[in-house]
């Protein structure tokens, strides 16, 4: 039988640190684990029989430190990177700048060895601070990383300096290498700030998540004579089948039932909807939710962690929790890599030392330049500089990406899901059709005169639409609550405008959302829908063109839904699906091919978290923008078709730079080993191989990404 246990671990804040984790959870015999980065938690199973505290003491050993199930939520750590890497970073950028220059300039300054000692040694010393106790901590426990990498080649580069600045001063210049220690040090730091600033983004959306229960609530206690105290009270202490008032303008605190009262609510933070549903004794409501017009008494049915709310920043959490680790295709190999260019240097010394012949110092110096030319420089600027133009070039077209990893895995992408309401359509209500008997201009007059009178989304919508309309003079109007409104003019006639329900037309005119009636009798009806964005079916017919499969995602009504998947062309339709419907969607859809979903409310949050890359708008709510992983900041939907070139343009370069990095570290290792290549030389054919891959990650930057 086995358990779940869950903890904070301190100190967790890349996916080198997960996947550390993660090996070592692996060899102390745990199930099911995940290690999220982005939050800092680490979820696994185990056998009852596991004495869970060794595993825990295992990860404390490697530096750090887990906070065990149950530690309070305001107790977890606020999983920061330490204060002074950005100082650590700027030193780093101010000294190794200058060292790179003398590569391109004969200013005698900058070619002197003490002034480059000068330079890189501060460097190194950072290096050390930052890198050197991961990296003695996965050797340790036998699961190197890229760290150890990093320290190897800096090491040996800025050791091999050292040696030629103090021991052969004469030829100095055939030894020095500083700036080769001081980029390695640098570029990587540079990776790992832009890392650790993406993951500490992500944790945004779970916090503003909790901001949208209301923090405070209205319990109405009852004495034995039927006399109500309103009593104020912090939401976390409302209780199941405790009543609390909510006013107009009000959210609602808790989830619960209608026990009196009857209001709109603006539910589309839930359902997706942009019409406010109106509730009356009986319903059930949500809270967050908001009140927009009316008065009500709630029962609360589920608070706490039973809440619907609740229950979508639990998803949130499961969802970051799988996304994959962010791990380059460096660390994968670094495991065989480490100990392979060890073994190498190994045994060049040993080889040049006892049968080639040479003496002992050459053979050192050998083992060095192997090392040295081996050091993981273009390895480590493969990734970077391919992501670095991705996500400039990104920027200028008006698409905001989370992180590099983001721009690979949209090339993995085969099916795109959509919401409707705010993603395809723009959220704003407007009359498609309507049908009256009488004059058309008369109808439309009576029915602005009636709305100019509500404050109802669908009455300001019709109001402005028909703005233009003669006036047509009421004598009286007054709203009839969940129904409509009722009117009379100087002629006698009594005119009611509202909801099917209320007026119940015959069958030859059902099916619309307003109808207008005429002393009783049916004068006209409207049809309203939410307007299309201009730029949605061109965006969705080129990403057919492409070849993804397109499913629409919706809370909103099946009818509404269908028509626009129609009107569009879309593949599949799934409506009236509540947060944790899509949810179970999206898994199923996930199990067949990665997927991308684009959202725009608090609703899509769980499922822009979980898809394989979630994309937002920039007009969407704060949760969808923190959850999801590309934002559209343009708010044009045509921007999806280029986010999604861009992403595979970019893993293509990030796979042809790291092919020269290795072809490189290939060729250069066995000529190093015997001797035909100099350091020297050895360090002039990286710094090429370095501006091969700045030159064909810049191509990026020029390469068409639009329509061709």
């Amino acid at each position: 039988m086995e358990k779940a246990y869950s903890a904070v671990v301190e100190g967790m804040t890349c996916g080198n640190c997960a996947i550390t984790i993660t090996k070592l959870l692996e060899k102390k015999g745990v199930n099911n684990i995940s290690a999220n980065a982005a939050s800092g938690e680490v979820n696994f199973t185990a056998p009852e029989a596991l004495d869970v505290e060794v595993v825990y003491d295992a990860i404390d050993g490697m530096g750090y430190h887990v906070v065990r199930e149950g530690a309070a939520e305001g107790n977890r750590p606020a999983h920061d990177h330490k204060d002074n890497t950005t100082v650590f970073l700027i030193i780093n950028l101010v000294l190794t700048l200058p060292l790179l220059a003398h590569m391109f300039t004969s200013w005698h300054v900058l070619h002197m060895p003490w002034v480059q000692f000068a330079l890189a040694t501060p460097v190194f010393a950072i290096g050390c601070y930052v890198f050197l106790p991961s990296a003695y901590r996965s050797l340790v426990n036998r699961i190197p990383n890229m760290d150890v990498l990093i320290m190897i080649g800096a090491t040996a580069a800025y050791v091999y300096s050292l040696i030629g600045l103090l021991f052969f001063p004469a030829t100095a210049h055939d030894f020095i290498f500083f700036e080769t220690t001081a980029s390695i040090i640098t570029l990587v730091m540079v990776g790992n700030w832009l890392e650790h600033k993406t993951v500490k983004s992500t944790t945004v959306a779970i916090d503003e998540l909790v901001k949208l229960q209301p923090q405070m609530a209205r319990i109405i206690m009852a004495d034995s004579l039927g006399k109500e105290t309103i009593l104020e009270v912090e939401s976390r202490y409302v209780r199941n089948d405790d009543v609390v008032l909510v006013n107009n303008g009000d959210s609602i605190p808790v989830d619960g039932e209608i026990v009196q009262g009857e209001a709109q609510i603006d539910e589309h933070m839930i359902t997706g909807e942009s019409v406010p549903a109106h509730k009356r004794v009986g319903d059930g409501v949500v809270g967050g939710t908001l009140v927009v017009d009316g008065n009500l008494k709630v029962k609360a049915t589920a608070v706490g962690n039973a809440s619907v709310l609740a229950s979508i920043i639990k998803m949130v959490r499961e969802a970051q929790a799988v996304k994959p680790a962010l791990q380059k295709l460096a660390d994968k190999i670094s495991a065989v890599f480490v100990p392979l260019v060890l073994g190498v240097s190994l045994l060049t010394l040993l080889v040049n030392w006892f049968v080639v012949g040479v003496g002992f110092t050459e053979a050192m110096m050998r083992a060095i330049a192997v090392l040295v030319i081996s050091c993981p420089c273009a390895m480590g600027l493969a990734t970077p500089a391919a992501v670095a133009v991705g996500l400039g070039r990104a920027a200028r077209n008006g698409i905001l990406v989370k992180g590099g990893d983001t721009l690979e895995q949209l090339k993995r992408i085969k099916q795109i899901v959509f919401d409707k309401t705010g993603t395809l359509t723009t959220g704003q209500l407007e009359v498609s059709a309507f049908h009256t008997v009488l004059d058309e201009a008369r109808f439309r007059a009576v029915v602005v005169a009636i709305e100019q009178h509500s404050s109802h989304p669908i009455a300001k919508s019709v109001s402005a639409q028909w703005s233009d309309a003669l006036p047509h003079a009421l004598a009286e109007v007054h709203e009839v609550k969940g129904k409509g409104m009722q009117a009379s003019d100087a002629e006698g006639n009594t005119w009611k405008l509202g909801s099917e329900r209320w007026l119940q037309p015959s069958p030859e005119h059902a099916g619309a959302d307003l109808y207008l009636y005429r002393n009783d009798a049916y004068a006209g009806s409207l049809t309203i829908t939410d307007k299309l964005r201009d730029d949605a079916k061109t965006a969705v017919a080129e990403l057919k063109e492409m070849g993804y499969t397109l499913v629409l995602l919706s809370g909103d009504k099946k009818a509404k839904c269908e028509q626009i998947g129609a009107e569009l062309g879309l593949d599949i339709v799934y409506a009236e699906q509540s947060p944790a419907q899509k949810d179970q969607i999206l898994d199923m859809l996930l199990q067949k091919a990665p997927t991308a979903m684009v959202g725009d409310g608090i609703n899509d949050a769980p499922a822009l978290a979980r898809a394989t890359v979630g994309i937002s708008l920039s007009e969407s709510t704060q949760i969808a923008i923190q959850s999801a992983n590309v934002i559209l900041s343009n708010n044009q939907l045509l921007s999806l078709p280029k986010a999604i070139r861009l992403g595979i343009y970019t893993e293509q370069t990030i796979k042809q730079n790291l092919f020269w990095a290795f072809l490189y570290n290939i060729v250069a290792i066995p000529i190093a080993a015997v001797g035909l290549l100099k350091p020297v030389w050895g360090a002039g054919i990286m710094a090429l191989s370095d501006v091969v891959l700045i030159i064909n990650s810049l191509r990026l930057g020029i390469r068409r990404i639009n329509r061709v």
